[in-house]
Formats: C-alpha cells, sequence, structure tokens
C-alpha cells in the first residue's frame, strides 16, 4: 500500500501494475488536488484505499483541524464525485480492499 499517495497518474499506473494499493487521504478533498483527482479518475477503484490516520491530512471542511477516523465519509464522498458513482458503490469496494490488503478475506 502506498500511504497518502501523491503521484502522477503514471507512477499510480506502476504501482497498481506492481500489485499496491494507493492510500487516498483528505487531501483529494482540496481544491489544489488536481494531480491527486486525475489519479482517482484514471485508477480502477479496486486499487484504491482511503485513510484518515494522517493527522494533517484532514478533508475539507476540516483542513487545519486533526484528522479523524469519523472524516472518512468525506473522502468517499469525493472519490464518488470523481467517479460519478455512488457513495455506497465506493464505501463497498474500499471496505473490500482493505479486507484483501489485511488478508481478512
Amino acid at each position: 500500500m502506498l500511504h497518502r499517495f501523491s503521484g502522477s497518474v503514471e507512477m499510480a499506473r506502476e504501482a497498481v501494475r506492481l500489485g499496491f494499493f494507493l492510500g487516498i487521504s483528505g487531501v483529494v478533498t482540496c481544491k489544489n488536488a488536481r494531480k491527486l483527482v486525475e489519479v482517482v479518475q484514471e485508477i480502477p477503484l479496486e486499487h484504491l484505499l482511503v485513510e484518515t490516520d494522517a493527522p494533517d491530512l484532514a478533508p475539507v471542511p476540516f483542513r487545519g483541524k486533526r484528522n479523524q477516523s469519523s472524516d472518512i465519509r468525506h473522502v468517499l464522498e469525493r472519490i464518488a464525485a470523481i467517479q460519478e458513482i455512488s457513495v455506497e458503490e465506493v464505501a463497498r469496494a474500499t471496505s473490500a480492499n482493505a479486507r484483501r490488503f489485511l488478508r481478512l478475506a
């Protein structure tokens, strides 16, 4: 897993080719997160994880505050909007990805 991924689409494609998951943080909700938005547009949902564990990467509207797990919904909503799918679909897929990553499934 590439924690708090912030690389290019090309780097993301290579990481996926190598079998990595990409950790998408609250940064994706920021106006200036163009590169990360492009990654979320291009990379299949099956390779994405959502994360809120980095205390300084809170999603909008909580920027500047300590990040919390309860803020994850904002990351899910932004990914859903970018990929034009439901929040529930993103939540199901990323939960399944987490189970695969942790070898719980």
